[in-house]
Order: structure tokens, then sequence, then C-alpha cells
């Protein structure tokens, strides 16, 4: 493959930057049987008994921290993952990074230590940072929110009113740096009605992490390295899935998480699972996912599910002027040969 095989042309006025009210109301191109132009609050009208929906109950920590070098300069750090169970270690992405001194000490706008650099992580890319605030994982944990915000992605320019618009109406367990966004456009109502119609919703869980974040820049996508991330499936879900007529995927992080399990054989851990064109899928039959960036790999997920038709998928939503990214309209996708 070549980088030019993940890449179209984005025009700049189709990134969302607020999400639109209701949630339910964002458009939905349904790509399953030819191109039909839906809104999301149509999804009860289109799924039916024997369905499955698996959401992703992760929860957005407010984890970008703005502090303070000693020197006085302003330094942005994105907590990724905590590295113990008493959420004192988390791996973070720091910038400016490059002149990062092991063990430099980074303040809160009072002056005092909120966080220390023990070096770079593993990864290389990313560094290990202990918080100083709190002594048990409740009290650094309330620390953490204290100071730190949303991390909307950079292409989000627009202030966020309330910070419960970037959270999914189901999330549960506060671990992530980024929204599933593919499950904010739910609201309870919508979920009733399709339980109504006799679909059913599962959860699992992946913590998003740096991928996310990370473009592809390798010349050849396939060499592209992809960061691990934790995840889990419950039983219940499992059980649920193996019973299902459909497996509909509410995002690509809801899809690795199934394809994770179903490629390794454990429910839960973590995963380095790379789904490139050729991936042979196990368990997604239908994925509901939003429009992504260019030279991701969540594109090359979307390549591998539904071949080179995502490119015509694609040109569709700009054509129609679709709302793109994390606070912008999704996609309905049926698996190439299904």
């Amino acid at each position: 493959m070549h980088i030019s095989d993940i890449g179209y042309e984005l025009p700049a006025e189709l990134v969302a930057q607020q999400p639109v009210e209701p949630r339910d109301s964002a458009r939905l191109l349904d790509a399953t049987n030819g191109f039909v132009h839906r809104r999301v609050s149509d999804l009860a009208g289109v799924v039916g008994e024997g369905d499955l929906l698996v959401v992703n109950e992760t929860r957005v920590l407010p984890a970008r921290l703005d502090l303070l070098r000693s020197t006085g300069g302003r330094v942005e750090v994105l907590l990724l993952e905590a590295l113990d169970e008493t959420d004192s270690r988390w791996e973070a992405l720091v910038r400016p990074g490059r002149k990062m001194r092991d063990g430099e000490e980074l303040l809160a706008t009072n002056g005092s230590v909120f966080a220390v650099v023990e070096g770079r992580s593993d990864a290389g890319d990313t560094f290990v940072v202990r918080i100083e605030h709190g002594d048990d994982p409740t009290s650094r944990r309330a620390a953490i929110s204290a100071v730190g915000s949303m991390p909307l992605p950079p292409y989000i320019t627009a202030p966020l009113v309330d910070p419960e618009r970037y959270q999914t109406v189901y999330a549960r367990r506060e671990a992530s740096a980024a929204a599933p966004t593919a499950g904010l456009h739910f609201t309870p109502e919508l979920m009733a009605r399709i339980v109504e119609r006799g679909a059913k919703f599962a959860p699992v869980e992946l913590v998003v992490g740096l991928d996310t974040f990370k473009p592809v820049e390798e010349e050849n996508p396939l060499h592209h390295k992809i960061h691990t991330e934790r995840y889990s499936v419950p039983e219940a879900t499992w059980q649920a899935v193996r019973e299902a007529r459909r497996v509909i995927a509410v995002g690509t992080t809801s899809c690795r998480a199934l394809e994770s399990a179903a490629t390794t054989g454990c429910l839960e851990g973590r995963t380095d699972l790379f789904i490139t064109p050729g991936y042979e899928w196990k368990v997604v039959d239908v994925l509901m996912t939003n429009f992504h960036m260019p030279r991701t790999t969540l594109l090359l997920m979307i390549g591998a599910f539904v071949g080179d038709a995502w490119r015509e998928i694609y040109a569709e939503a700009v054509r129609e002027r679709y709302r793109f990214l994390s606070f912008g309209d999704a996609m309905l996708l049926v698996r190439s040969g299904s």
C-alpha cells in the first residue's frame, strides 16, 4: 500500500466544530444498500429482531492538563492511560517534549508541584508522568478533574459549552483520552425505541488511546506502528454476539474490541490488532461510525470493512455536505461480501 491509498480531500468547512442538538438529529449516510440519506433518529426503523448493537461504555477523562515548567514555560500534558492501580503513574503525551528532562517537576497555576516527568515510556513517543496530588485513586482523580479539561481533538477549535456533550449517555468508567464518537449520537429515547423494535444493546470497553491522535506517517501504511489499548468484552456480551442475527458495532472502538476478542480468544486484555485491507472479519456485520480523518488507521479499518467502496462513500458525504469527524455526522456500513 501507499499513503495515498488512504487519502482524500476534506474541505475544512466540513469539519464539525459543535455537536448538533438533539444528539440523534445528526445525519446518517446509510450505505448498506446504495445510498439512503437518513437521520440517526431513523435507526429505530432500520434495526429489528435479532440485531445486537454493541457500544463502548468508556467515559472520557478530563485528561488535558495545562501546567507550567519551573522556568515558567507552559506545558500541555495529555494523560493517555493509568499505568498502575493507584492512578499515580500515567502514560502521557507532553508538549513540548523535546527538551523535557527526566525528573522535571510540572507546576499547577498556584505554584504547587502537580506532576513529575519520570522519563520516556517504552513506546518512545510518550512519557511516564507521576501525579503528585492526592493520596489514593479517588483523590488523584479528583485532582486531575480539578485541573484538567476535556481532551478535544486539535481540529476542534470552538469552545465546548457542555462537557457532557463529549460523553456518551451510557458512559461509565472514566478512563479514555477521547470519546467513542459514534456513540455520541444516541439518546435514551432512541435507545428505548430501538429496544422496542426487538433489537438489543450490549456493552464493551475499549480505552481510547494514542492512535486516536496519531496520523499514519509511513509511506506504506502497513508499516505503521499501532499502540496497544486495553479492552474488555463481558461474557454476557459475548454470549449475545453468538446469538445475534446481526452484530452492529457502534464505532470503530467497539469493532476493535469485538474483533480482538475473536482473534485472540481472550475476552479482556491489551490489543495491538491492526485491521487493514485483507483482514478476515470474524464478528462484526454492520458498522456505524463517524467520518474519519485522511491518513489514519481508522480509515484503514473502513477500507478493510467495505473495500474500495469507501472512496465512493466519502465522496458522497462530501458532495452532500455531511459534517465530518468527532462532532460530525455518521454512516452505516455493511461488511463487504455480506
